[in-house]
């Protein structure tokens, strides 16, 4: 096939793209809510199965998410807060569920998210809550405990950081990044940065902010810094692990109807006496129900008292989750449900 044939062959497939896809964001906002954690789980599931390639699911979801986001903001764009400053790896992981057309609320602290859903300033917050490396994010499970607010989403994020600055490897004097940062690109700095003077500074957000003002100046941080603020990648994936992942929770004020694949998240307290954690967790297990993760935080009421963070498989509103969460009521001091919502991908 020829140039020219192949070009009219491409026009006419835009054609019908640009067609269908103006037809899909129509039809999505006809729907009451803009955001549906649910139903876009089951699409983009769907859209797995009907992939016929050469697109990888990452990649064509990664065109959907566009998509699904140009269809929300027909209804009503949305406002999401997350923990700031902008080019955080929150502000990715916000960026990966909602998209470009959304309204982003770069916001002080964890708390400063919550409040933003609370008060109806934004639609939904993203924060979050644990990491493969450093564990969890204790200030955000103190949040839940006493937030009104219910998870309705869940994101990972691969961390993967970056060289950044506006000028040659060689000429680099000085790098800025957080601490923990320095700590995970160990190995690269080592090859790569002797002699360079590193600077810790609070975000990687803040260090691509000051290596874009500065010569002779570059940033460990992230593409997404890099795209924001100017600054050119010198070099990608540098971190030791490849393992490093951030799990973040979409918070909203209300919890996610069943998708089919979902996960919900409980806190609860026991009395202090002896078996009474394993008589809780013999609940799940005496239904088959798989804990994907169980944490303990200090009440902060009374010594030695504690509560229990826990992730398990399941919808609330299936049969054996709901008599399981019933007879742990039962059992239990404290039982508060954070929310059901459809499983990470």
């Amino acid at each position: 096939m020829n140039a020219r044939a192949r070009r009219a062959k491409i026009a006419a497939v835009d054609k019908q793209l640009a067609a269908l896809i103006n037809r899909r964001c129509r039809l999505a906002a006809e729907g009451k809510r803009t955001y549906n954690p649910a139903e876009e789980a089951k699409d983009l599931r769907a859209l797995d199965r009907l992939n016929p390639g050469p697109l990888d699911n990452r990649a064509l979801r990664n065109v959907y998410r566009e998509i699904l986001s140009v269809g929300r903001s027909l209804a009503r764009p949305l406002k999401i807060s997350y923990l700031g400053p902008e080019a955080t790896f929150t502000h990715a992981a916000a960026r990966e569920r909602f998209g470009s057309a959304a309204e982003y609320l770069p916001a002080g602290s964890v708390g400063g998210v919550f409040r933003d859903v609370e008060t109806a300033a934004a639609d939904y917050g993203v924060v979050p809550i644990e990491n493969s490396l450093e564990g969890a994010v204790t200030y955000t499970l103190d949040m839940l405990l006493d937030s009104p607010l219910q998870v309705c989403s869940e994101i990972f994020l691969r961390v993967s950081h970056c060289l950044l600055a506006n000028a040659p490897p060689a000429e680099i004097e000085r790098v800025y990044s957080h601490p923990q940062v320095f700590g995970q690109c160990r190995g690269f700095i080592q090859k790569n940065l002797g002699g360079v003077e590193l600077i810790e500074v609070a975000s990687t957000a803040r260090a691509a902010g000051l290596a874009v003002k500065e010569k002779k100046t570059g940033a460990l941080a992230s593409e997404l810094a890099a795209a924001v603020y100017g600054l050119k990648i010198l070099d990608r994936n540098i971190e030791d692990s490849a393992g490093n992942i951030t799990r973040f929770l979409v918070i909203g004020r209300r919890s996610a109807e069943p998708s089919g694949r979902d996960r919900t998240s409980i806190i609860f307290s026991l009395p202090h006496r002896a078996g009474t954690l394993h008589d809780a967790l013999n609940v799940f297990k005496a239904r088959k129900i798989n804990l994907t993760r169980i944490e303990s935080r200090p009440s902060k009421k009374k010594a030695w008292e504690y509560y229990f963070f826990v992730d398990l498989e399941g919808h609330r509103r299936s049969r054996k989750v709901k008599t399981a969460l019933e007879e742990l009521e039962g059992q239990a001091k404290f039982l508060k449900i954070l929310g059901s919502y459809p499983v990470g991908e």
